[in-house]
């Protein structure tokens, strides 16, 4: 709490100071903003209280961003908090209701591209501020761009991927969209390459469920892989992985027992084993609950 409390006083003496003293002054506030201080409004197990925080924390890093245009910290912060506002707290209320209220699930996916795209376009800004002309590169070829990209920048990576696939997985009917896949999952597997260890194994867990939706045979085979990694490198401290792949195999292959067996895992997982994962697996074990009881939503007798 204390680097918010320093960022809020140094934003009241921006207006009061003239040129490169207001430069340094705005630097200053993208530094906290995107290093050490942004974790505050992860470490914590209240869902709700951090959601009614995070919209007020977004604009005020946007406000920072555009006095700072060369910062790419703050960018990369930026990204990943419109991807995970995004996902639990648009996307996921709107998946609950979807057979219930049609028209508010309609609603809810809009937002939820809306924000992901924002969150996208800022993790290729920070991309393009530290590797100039990465984005035109890449859309020639991904793979040369990304050889560029250095191990410092996995978690750049993991967020870039994390948004862009989030967003095609929400524009199913758009065929643009789809054929962009290849493009976001390259840069999955560029951090993969550069960090495979990167947050625990973080990157294992997304590519669980990235894996089985590839064109290449042995998704699903890839994905118990991924996941044999990231329950080893978390220690099985995390509930997620439990989730990711009850949700995508145990469900691909109409594994029952299998779905039900994983989802108990993830509620065994102590959340507050660690204040720097205890609201992810407090939102992973909400998906668990919810996804027990709607069991027979996904299954055939």
């Amino acid at each position: 709490m204390k680097h918010h409390l320093r960022s809020l006083a140094l934003l009241a003496g921006i207006a009061l100071v003239p040129g490169c003293i207001k430069k340094i002054a705005v630097n200053a506030v993208a530094n906290t903003l995107s290093g050490e201080g942004a974790g505050a409004f992860t470490r914590d197990n209240d869902l709700e209280f951090v959601g009614d925080a995070i919209p007020f924390a977004i604009k005020l890093m946007e406000s920072i961003a555009e006095a700072a245009p060369k910062h790419s910290g703050i960018r990369w912060t930026l990204c990943s908090s419109y991807t995970q506002y995004a996902m639990v707290y648009v996307s996921w209320p709107a998946d609950q209701v979807k057979d219930s209220d049609f028209d508010a699930y309609e609603r809810g996916e809009a937002r939820t591209v809306n924000f992901l795209e924002r969150a996208r376009g800022y993790c290729m800004a920070a991309l393009e501020l530290e590797y100039p002309g990465f984005e035109q590169e890449f859309m020639a070829d991904s793979t040369a761009a990304l050889s560029r990209v250095e191990a410092e920048h996995t978690g750049l990576l993991y967020w870039t991927g994390a948004s862009w696939l989030a967003r095609i997985s929400k524009s199913k009917t758009s065929m643009d969209s789809i054929a962009e896949l290849p493009l976001a999952a390259d840069v999955i597997h560029r951090g993969l390459e550069l960090d495979p260890d990167w947050a625990d194994g973080s990157l294992h867990d997304i590519a669980i469920l990235l894996e089985p939706n590839l064109p290449m045979p042995g998704g699903y085979e890839r994905a118990r892989e991924h996941f044999d990694k990231s329950i080893a490198l978390s220690q099985g401290k995390l509930a997620s992985p439990y989730v990711s792949l009850a949700t995508t195999v145990s469900i691909g292959e109409q594994k029952r027992e299998e779905y039900v067996e994983l989802l108990n895992q993830a509620l065994e997982v102590d959340a507050s084993n660690d204040p720097d994962t205890e609201l992810a697996n407090t939102f992973a074990q909400e998906q668990a609950r919810w996804y027990l009881d709607h069991i027979d939503d996904y299954f055939v007798e």
